[in-house]
């Protein structure tokens, strides 16, 4: 198997043969999402709160197993079917060390990430190692781990000094695996500095580390611009030709706002002058790389799904929309032979390629729990706030009549409104966080053998696949006409 690498705009192996990455995003596994799984908040949150609850060697059980079957060689075989050749392996810090005992590796740090390297290469499957979750959180975002809405990981060195610490250690374990595409230094990063200053530094330190201290030439470095993978704007100039970063992809996050509850997704019809929208938008994205000669990977992307327990008879022809919208973007990525990683594998239901099914123990034990955290719109991802919109809405209106100037209300990052701002704040994090201890207690008294069966329930074959999306995939990879 050939190492990868950037020639120009391209990934090619070693023979120079150009390889278009068509992948997906394995979230929510090393690196626990709230919508994906179902819980509230973020995973720090319910590790604490799980282990009150059952104590430390139960709950480590638990989310073992959970870690076992939510990826096991089922599901890189299941993966290769669809013509896809890269998973982007989302982890968390905290698989690899302690904040009580910052830079000392676990034990089994490697265990379950080995596994899941050793069986996509088993199945001609590159992977990606994406650092998701920073120590200090580098996103305002539950994506980030850090349950708060301002990163402090841009505040405190000692925090990116872990990081370049954790990259090193990884570099090290990987730099002779072949079927290790590269590394994903750090996941949406919101650096507020001016000129994204702080970023530039830590890409210098993490370049560092890995070409010159671990000398892993080989493995492509993938970077996502600032604010959320969007804006490359306070980049260096001197990167062209790998000047500065060599071998080095540039990552985009290229979410259509089409794909997602609201007045633009709910109309979407496919027109040419939709198309043109999304298009256009993918393509401000990467224009700053494309005047640079820079290679360009979409790191995320993709539409939600409706349910039919939340959206009932609307259900089929909304994601028949979705499904649309998937196609469209597909279309425009195939056109630029475009390398990507669709936003993902496996959840319970909202935007997976394959989810939990509904008869499942774990589904059918936290059923309630889970209609009544849609209905708060709990999660910020792909939320529908219809139930709630107007307790939120007096605060929004009390901020607008009360603030002086409304410049002040254009706080960073850009790309939140004021309105998405209340939204991460108040329920997102506040109502999140009251609802964790009641999620943690509906584990109470169960013995190993019945928390195994919650975490077998994430298991390939206990899992339903989403057809549509599936089928465009495969379509796309020439392998269904």
């Amino acid at each position: 198997m050939s190492f990868l690498r950037v020639e120009g705009t391209k990934i090619v192996d070693e023979e120079g043969r150009q390889v278009v990455l068509r992948g997906a995003g394995l979230g929510g596994w090393m690196m626990m999402e709230n919508f994906i799984s179902g819980f509230p908040g973020c995973e720090f949150q319910i590790r604490e709160a799980l282990a009150e609850v059952l104590g430390d060697a139960k709950s480590d059980f638990f989310f073992d197993k959970f870690l076992e079957h939510f990826f096991a060689e089922e599901d890189a075989e299941f993966f290769r079917s669809l013509g896809l050749n890269c998973i982007r392996i989302a982890v968390n810090y905290h698989h690899f060390e302690d904040d009580e005992n910052p830079r000392v590796l676990k034990d089994n740090a490697f265990k379950h990430l080995d596994r899941a390297i050793a069986a996509c290469a088993k199945h001609n499957v590159y992977t990606i190692i994406d650092l998701h979750s920073a120590p200090g959180g580098q996103s305002g975002g539950w994506h980030a781990d850090a349950g708060m809405h301002t990163p402090q990981f841009w505040r405190h060195k000692d925090f990116q000094d872990r990081v370049v610490w954790l990259w090193k250690e990884l570099a090290t374990r990987y730099k002779d695996n072949p079927w290790v595409a590269g590394y994903n230094l750090l996941n949406e990063p919101a650096d507020p500095t001016p000129n994204a200053q702080g970023l530039v530094n830590l890409y210098d330190r993490l370049s560092v580390a890995i070409r010159e201290e671990v000398k892993d030439e080989k493995h492509i470095i993938f970077l996502d611009g600032n604010t959320f993978a969007t804006d490359f704007s306070g980049f260096p100039d001197d990167v062209r030709d790998g000047g500065r970063w060599a071998n080095t992809a540039f990552a985009i996050h290229d979410y259509a706002v089409e794909g997602f509850p609201g007045e633009r997704g709910e109309n979407y019809e496919g027109t040419p002058e939709e198309v043109a929208v999304i298009k256009a938008k993918y393509e401000r994205k990467r224009k700053w790389c494309d005047e640079r000669g820079l290679c360009v990977w979409n790191g995320e992307w993709g539409p939600v799904y409706a349910r039919k327990e939340y959206e009932g008879d609307a259900t089929e022809a909304i994601n028949k929309r979705r499904e649309g919208v998937l196609r469209d973007q597909l279309a425009i990525y195939k056109e630029d032979n475009l390398s990507w990683s669709i936003w993902l594998y496996k959840d319970i239901g909202f935007q997976g390629m394959v989810y939990v099914s509904r008869d499942t123990p774990y589904m059918q034990h936290f059923r309630d729990f889970l209609a009544r955290k849609h209905r708060l719109a709990v999660d910020a991802w792909g939320k529908d706030d219809t139930h709630v919109k107007h307790i939120y809405a007096p605060i929004e209106t009390l901020l607008r009549e009360s603030v002086a100037d409304e410049a002040y209300l254009k706080l960073y990052p850009p790309i939140w409104s004021v309105t998405e701002r209340i939204t991460r704040i108040s329920r997102t994090m506040l109502v999140a966080e009251f609802l964790v201890k009641e999620w943690a207690e509906m584990f109470r008294g169960m013995d190993e053998a019945r928390l195994e069966e919650l975490a077998r329930s994430f298991r390939f074959e206990n899992c339903a696949k989403r057809e549509g999306l599936n089928r465009e995939l495969r379509k796309n990879a020439g392998l269904e006409a």
